[in-house]
């Protein structure tokens, strides 16, 4: 590619990531009012908003049925069983804590997947990887502030949250050398969504039934703009760098934060920017580091 259009593409990608994390930031915040504010049940509000982004994603989505084709259908049930239970302590956090607390958390999920490379796929960690992994985690803590009176155990499910999509994204990582993009596409679509719908019929877990038609609008638009968010993700990472995307994700924050404020009045302290600065400190850390090691190896 031309460096002119190399650089035009990096820009397309970056402009999709922004737009990505505001619609995100525009998902929480629909979230969050039905849940918070609407008391719609976290378990019901997750199944509607991924059961609609699943129909308007599906034209994008379409494979042929070769890509059924498996021998790790085990494998494929628990990635995506990770991922549904990281959606849904994702929902019950939005359901308890402000959106400034909980995206900052979910911001853990890379330090998680440095762990976990370490723990379970036996990659080499570097002693300043390890570094930045404590220092992420010194950023989570000074958010979650567990010495405050308003901490409570509902503080912990963005963190749960960004663990369990850490160990999906593990299992990704790990199945790409014998399962084909389409494949691992097809298998999270196709079991997504029958996941959250069992979890939304189990007892006390709220249903199905919406019976407030501000709760159904909502949940229209959180779905809408998951499926539109995916969509930009998948283009921007089709266009740009990973490496060069990654930064432009950390802009999901102010959005959050600008759209907690002006929707539920949550102003966040000042140690909710103190711990932020350091988890995405680190996030970059470990970035840079990885991209040195592989220029390393090539």
């Amino acid at each position: 590619m031309k460096p002119d259009l190399a650089i035009a593409s990096a820009g397309r990608g970056a402009l999709l990531m922004v737009a990505a994390g505001a619609m995100f930031a525009g998902v929480n915040t629909m979230l969050q009012y039905a849940t918070m504010t609407l008391g719609v049940a976290a378990p019901t509000a997750t199944f509607w908003q991924y059961g609609i982004a699943l129909l308007a994603l599906l034209p994008w989505q379409a494979v042929g049925l070769s890509a059924f084709a498996t021998r790790r259908l085990p494998a494929h049930v628990l990635r995506v069983a990770f991922g549904v239970g990281g959606v849904q302590l994702w929902g019950f956090g939005l359901a308890h804590v402000p959106i400034w607390q909980a995206i900052s958390l979910i911001m853990l999920s890379p330090f998680f997947v440095t762990i976990g490379a370490a723990l379970l796929l036996r990659e080499q960690v570097t002693a300043a990887r390890w570094l930045a992994v404590l220092v992420g985690f010194a950023g989570g803590t000074v958010i979650l502030a567990p010495w405050s009176d308003a901490f409570t155990a509902w503080t912990l499910a963005p963190v749960g949250a960004a663990a369990l999509w850490a160990a999906a994204s593990l299992m990704t990582k790990q199945m790409t050398a014998t399962e084909t993009p389409a494949t691992l596409t097809l298998y999270l679509l196709a079991l997504l969504t029958p996941l959250n719908f069992a979890l939304a019929l189990l007892p006390d877990a709220g249903g199905l039934a919406i019976n407030s038609v501000n709760a159904i609008l909502a949940l229209a638009v959180a779905g809408l703009l998951t499926a539109l968010a995916q969509y930009a993700l998948a283009r921007a990472y089709a266009i740009a760098d990973a490496a060069f995307l990654q930064p432009f994700d950390h802009v999901k924050l102010p959005f959050n934060v600008g759209l907690g404020i002006l929707a539920f009045g949550f102003v966040p302290p000042g140690s909710m920017w103190i711990g932020s600065g350091l988890i995405i400190a680190a996030s970059l850390w470990l970035l840079a580091d990885e991209a040195r090691s592989a220029g390393r190896a090539a």
